[in-house]
């Protein structure tokens, strides 16, 4: 089975104590022909300011595209 094209991103922000419909976001990505540094496809929202590798086991590594970004919301990959 080949990887999936698209994903849902769910951000969950630290500051909340459970994760509800009020503290997560959900951005969509699509694969890219790039390659991340672990070696696993990268996947951008429609715009490219969301960039992430996700591995085969939905591993995700956020990819600063641009300065002011801040990594450290947990994040989670669900294909779609």
């Amino acid at each position: 089975m080949g990887r999936p094209d698209h994903y849902e991103l769910v951000f969950v922000h630290t500051a909340a104590s459970t994760a509800t419909s009020e503290d997560t976001d959900v951005v969509a990505v699509h694969r890219t022909s790039r390659r991340g540094p672990g070696g696993h496809p990268l996947y951008a929202d429609d715009t490219g300011i969301v960039v992430a590798e996700i591995s085969d086991r939905h591993e995700v590594r956020m990819i600063a595209s641009g300065g002011h970004q801040d990594p450290s919301t947990s994040v989670r990959a669900h294909p779609v």
